[in-house]
């Protein structure tokens, strides 16, 4: 084995290989991006953006989008990616686990898949295990996303309401494990639209990975629902129906459901175990509740904590 692995290298080194010819090109364009002012420097990143919506892929400019971050890179923070931080980038960037070691700049290798895949619009995710080095990454590495005119947002603890959303919007957002996951989580409890704050999920960069899913992993994240404000309306909504007058049928005929001059508040199916509101009691809920109408989606929850009261 040791003889094959002589002649033939490793699997890593084999993979490092054969992203060489990709490195290559990204350093053949040093001395051209050099040239650039901060002007020309900064108007690549409308040029990537539009070559994107003309039918190219990040794939397809990845090379030009690396060297011009490189440039920005040396220009604001005084650091130009070398060779091997251009190849944990590009590991990165194709979804896979980049390792390196202490001092080696991860932190830095990330500006260039990061702002590669923010060309795109759909937003990158930089997940990281706690508030400090959220804050200092947004901080250090945002003045270079900022200077390609690219908008940075930071989520953690504390950040609230629509600060919450506009950092969700940006095109790189940095946050913890926690702050992302239980965001997540509180999105797909959320009823109205309105109340959600991320965007979708289309790139994440996670420093420590190691860290974050295996050991954090370790933790579940946990949330519920509020249940003060539920058990209140249930108990406004059992005193409402508690006044309505019922019809009890064998089967629902719908014309009969519909007929407005029907003497019943809501019609109960004992074969179907449904019970369905008539147009006099829809009329009497929304009088009660001060709504205009009961279907609309806002009222959802009034409608759905009404249907189980029946």
């Amino acid at each position: 084995m040791n003889v094959f692995k002589k002649i033939f290298g490793t699997s890593s080194q084999r993979e490092v290989k054969a992203i060489m010819p990709l490195v290559d090109k990204v350093l053949s364009l040093e001395e051209e991006y050099k040239a650039l002012s901060d002007h020309e420097l900064q108007a690549k990143t409308g040029e990537f953006k539009e070559r994107l919506q003309n039918g190219e892929t990040l794939d397809d400019i990845l090379p030009e989008a690396f060297a011009a971050c490189r440039e920005a890179d040396w220009r604001v923070l005084g650091m130009r990616p070398y060779p091997v931080q251009i190849i944990g980038g590009i590991i990165l960037h194709q979804g896979r686990i980049a390792e390196m070691k202490t001092g080696e700049g991860k932190t830095l290798v990330a500006t260039l898949p990061a702002y590669l895949n923010a060309l795109s619009g759909k937003g990158v995710h930089i997940v990281t295990v706690n508030d400090y080095l959220a804050k200092r990454d947004s901080e250090w590495m945002g003045k270079v996303y900022r200077f390609m005119g690219l908008t940075v947002g930071l989520v953690i603890h504390g950040v609230m309401g629509q600060a919450k959303k506009d950092a969700y919007a940006a095109d790189i957002t940095y946050g913890t494990n926690n702050e992302f996951g239980f965001d997540y989580l509180r999105d797909n409890m959320a009823i109205y639209a309105q109340e959600l704050v991320q965007r979708g999920h289309s790139f994440a960069i996670v420093d420590e990975v190691d860290s974050i899913l295996i050991d954090e992993a370790r933790t579940p994240l946990i949330i519920s629902g509020q249940g003060e404000k539920s058990t209140q309306l249930y108990t406004l909504v059992d005193q409402f129906v508690s006044r309505l007058k019922c019809q009890r049928i064998a089967k629902v005929d719908t014309k009969e459901e519909e007929d407005p001059d029907i003497d019943a508040d809501y019609i109960v199916d004992e074969k179907a175990r449904t019970a369905t509101l008539t147009a006099r009691g829809i009329a009497k809920a929304e009088q009660a509740f001060n709504i205009e109408n009961l279907a609309d989606p806002e009222n959802t929850t009034l409608s759905q904590r009404t249907s189980t009261m029946w």
